[in-house]
């Protein structure tokens, strides 16, 4: 099994408050949880009204599948969303054994 966690760095120009923040991001969790079938989080950034860090995660067995699929996140995420700017992107897999889980 395999474990893929992407952060995603973003910059939004127009919320003027951190509701319409996070009314903002709640769309974007719910989206990207729909086209990609993944779990997504915001996980930093939580008082300020532009900026968000998303935590997003996808399980499979196949690692290309998961590294395939979460570098995508970005590229996809700016052409649904051109009024976001991804600042940046980082994808990480973790390899995970049930035998090592007692």
């Amino acid at each position: 099994m395999i474990i893929g966690v992407c952060t995603l760095e973003l910059y939004l120009p127009e919320p003027a408050s951190l509701k319409e923040k996070r009314s903002v991001i709640k769309a974007i969790c719910n989206r990207l949880h729909r086209e990609f079938n993944v779990s997504a989080a915001e996980v930093g950034y939580h008082d300020a009204w532009q900026s968000a860090l998303l935590g997003v995660t996808l399980v499979a067995t196949d690692a290309g599948y998961v590294q395939t699929r979460l570098h995508g996140l970005a590229a996809w995420l700016e052409n649904a969303r051109p009024d976001i700017d991804v600042v940046g992107a980082r994808v990480e897999l973790i390899p995970y054994s049930h035998d090592s889980a007692d």
